[in-house]
């Protein structure tokens, strides 16, 4: 468009713009006007006592409270407001809500009410308004009133005669702007058909050709349904004409592995496309004919077929068996209020169980199969990649480093020294074989007066030593790791007292960070991208597709009180909810457990060296049952399997249970089990020709683990759930 310069002359016909929208702009609502479709919720009577809160002013809503309990508020309420005008009704399919929902004229109002906090003497009750979008009128004294704003809809017992109701609504209809349609009017929809008749009442179609009041959108034509009855009084059923509606449905998104139409007003599906019992139920906006005709095509795709009828049950007008290779089902539909309800359920044929379970149970031999043979790959060339490298270890006498600073000697070829002496831990590799290692410590512990307490564990690739003396102790662990070995000593011997002082004082550093912590997107449990490490950790039964366990642990450089405010959020998006019962929150350590939609779960946060360390374990339920390793209420269960080629024992609890070899294998899926009470358990396993082995295990209740032995006779335990 081109400019006008400052002080030209404005050409005739660019001033008769400028009038005509002036003109068009004085007719318009000033900003500030009131809006006839919205109520002034603070000019609506209140009860007695009503205490206003404004502590949030809002325009559009109050909120006051009365000193008496939700039941009775409920009554006073309704009755208050009927008084003043306002006419109570219910929204299709919501007849058991606690809100109340009223109209007056063209303005509507929903009421909600709750218990005042703390307090079941007191109820608090908010008005707020709400828009008729689509107006139509009630008749006076009607009862059962079922009404929805927005299409619209209305069905009632009006109390008057057939005659006096249908004059009612052809006065009042036309009042609030709807046209009677005529063939002339309805010419735009070809299958409308103006002439039927209903038994005993009249049908008379709707327009609204100038939109509804709001003009919010142009409203389809509605249509009228009047009949008697035989108390004298008249049904009333308003609702969008059958030709307006779509004919033919398309498909919205499937639940549970079934079809269903769109619109639809509600739906809920069980199960899944995998689940051997499934079913969908849904309030479809679209006659019963069209709704038919969808499922006939839509099953018809998916390679199902119609069997007959099925028993027509209370709310049917439609019942149809169908099946398919490996399902039979029932399709059900019938009509409430302006919807068609759908109920979908099918059933995975017997026939269909038994080829599942055994190709189930072929897939998971093979995979134990694949999995024995790849473990037995893997221990053979771990076993000799450790022979070689240990025959590159010394074996040679070792003689104590110079000028060693640690509370016990150092070996003359200890490399990467960790020591700190406030915690009393000490940590070094040497290119020394074990059996050299545990010599030097034996003899240099016990010339300082050191006394070693027996251990079972003594072998070439690893020995474990304890020692006391003066009320000290010192534990070691000496451990072949690849080409080196690893030495670890922790306890109050190697605690020393120029260190403490250090340890006290020193001022833990927040690496806060000056941004919120985000989630990290490809995380498939929820952790910060501000981390400094991570591990995701699963646990499944094999050939299982679900996880029995996720366990995520991460460090995050931030306060304690941020991480855990990062994990309440982030987990409440997930649908996990928080118990508060056993919750600790504390500035060094918090732990709380949740339920999420697979099971149960816990949140474990630490404060250590200066960053908050993260334990997340979820649990899968639904798996757990299936694979059949659920623990018993109140109990922990424990499986053992046997991968070695004799026969082992294990004692527990005062029970010893033969483990044969293979068991937990191919040829034998399922190993012995136990149920065990939460707590901590010392346990020795036996095996032919070799000395037991004693180790200790810690359950709680509600936890599986999994005790595996392998073919040397080390025992790995796992925490399966």
């Amino acid at each position: 468009m081109p400019m006008i310069r400052r002080g030209a002359q404005v050409p005739a016909r660019w001033l008769l713009l400028a009038c005509g929208i002036l003109a068009m702009a004085s007719t318009s609502r000033p900003a500030g006007a009131a809006d006839d479709g919205i109520v002034d919720v603070h000019a609506l009577p209140r009860l007695e006592g009503a205490v206003e809160d404004t502590s949030r002013p809002d325009n559009h809503r109050v909120i006051y409270t009365v000193p008496t309990a939700v039941t009775a508020t409920l009554d006073a309420t309704r009755k208050l407001l009927s008084a003043d005008g306002w006419v109570p009704y219910v929204y299709p399919l919501d007849e058991k809500s606690t809100a109340l929902s009223f109209k007056k004229g063209r303005q509507g109002l929903r009421v909600s009410l709750t218990q005042a906090r703390g307090r079941p003497d007191q109820s608090a009750v908010s008005y707020t308004p709400s828009r008729i979008y689509s107006n139509v009128s009630f008749p006076d004294g009607a009862t059962d009133l079922v009404f929805d704003e927005t299409r619209p809809y209305l069905g009632c017992i009006a109390p008057s005669a057939l005659d006096a109701t249908a004059q009612f609504f052809a006065k009042d209809m036309a009042a609030i702007g709807w046209r009677k349609l005529t063939p002339e009017t309805a010419a735009r929809w070809p299958n409308a058909d103006l002439g039927e008749t209903v038994p005993n009442g009249v049908r008379v179609f709707y327009d609204h050709p100038d939109g509804d009041t709001t003009q919010f959108y142009k409203q389809k034509p509605v249509m009228l349904t009047l009949t008697r009855r035989d108390d004298g009084r008249t049904n009333v059923e308003i609702r969008v004409a059958p030709f307006a509606l779509p004919e033919e449905l398309q498909a919205d998104d499937d639940m549970a592995g079934l079809p269903r139409p769109k619109p639809t007003k509600s739906a809920r599906g069980l199960g899944s496309a995998s689940s051997n019992k499934r079913e969908i139920s849904a309030a479809a906006m679209a006659e019963l004919p069209a709704v038919r005709a969808f499922y006939h095509r839509e099953l018809a795709a998916r390679g199902w077929q119609e069997d007959g009828n099925a028993p027509l049950l209370p709310g049917d007008e439609v019942a149809i068996k169908i099946s398919s290779a490996e399902e039979t089902g029932v399709l059900r539909l019938g009509r409430k209020h302006d919807f068609t309800m759908i109920s979908l359920t099918a059933q995975v044929k017997e026939s269909a169980l038994a080829a599942r379970a055994r190709a189930k149970k072929e897939a998971d031999d093979r995979f134990l199969g694949d999995a024995l043979g790849a473990a037995q790959q893997l221990i053979a060339a771990d076993e000799a990649r450790r022979k070689t490298q240990a025959a590159s270890l010394s074996d040679a006498p070792l003689t104590a480093l110079a000028d060693s600073k640690t509370p016990v000697p150092l070996p003359e070829n200890a490399e990467g020294v960790k020591f700190e002496g406030g915690d009393g831990r000490l940590e070094f590799s040497a290119a020394s074989s074990v059996k050299a290692l545990s010599s030097f410590y034996r003899t240099a512990l016990k010339s300082s007066g050191w006394k070693e307490q027996p251990s079972v564990i003594n072998q070439p690739n690893m020995a474990v030593m304890a020692f006391a003396k003066g009320g000290k102790s010192i534990s070691m662990t000496v451990m072949q790791m690849g080409p080196k070995v690893n030495v670890r000593a922790d306890g109050s011997g190697l605690v020393t007292e120029a260190a403490k002082p250090a340890a006290a004082a020193e001022v833990e550093v927040q690496a806060k960070s000056s941004e919120p912590l985000k989630p990290d997107a490809d995380s498939q449990l929820p952790v910060p991208t501000q981390r400094s490490s991570k591990s995701l950790a699963t646990t499944k039964v094999p050939g299982g597709e679900a996880p029995l366990r996720r366990e995520l642990t991460a460090s995050i450089p931030a306060p304690l009180q941020d991480v855990l405010a990062f994990y309440r959020a982030e987990l409440s998006k997930l649908s996990w909810q928080e118990k508060t019962d056993g919750a600790t929150v504390s500035a060094e350590h918090a732990q709380i457990d949740f339920t999420s939609p697979q099971g149960p779960a816990v949140l474990k946060l630490d404060r250590a060296k200066g960053e908050t360390t993260v334990n997340l374990a979820q649990k899968n339920s639904d798996a757990a049952v299936k694979a059949d390793i659920m623990p018993k209420a109140g109990q922990a269960r424990l499986m053992l399997g046997n991968m070695g080629p004799n026969e082992a024992s294990l004692t527990i609890n005062k029970q010893t249970v033969k483990i044969a070899a293979g068991a937990g294998g191919p040829r034998s899926p399922k190993g012995p089990m136990l149920d065990l009470p939460p707590g901590k358990y010392q346990y020795a396993l036996r095996m032919p020709g070799q000395p037991a082995r004693t180790e200790a295990l810690t359950v709680a209740a509600g936890e599986a683990w999994g005790l595996l032995v392998g073919p040397s006779g080390d025992v790995l335990p796992l925490q399966m759930y």
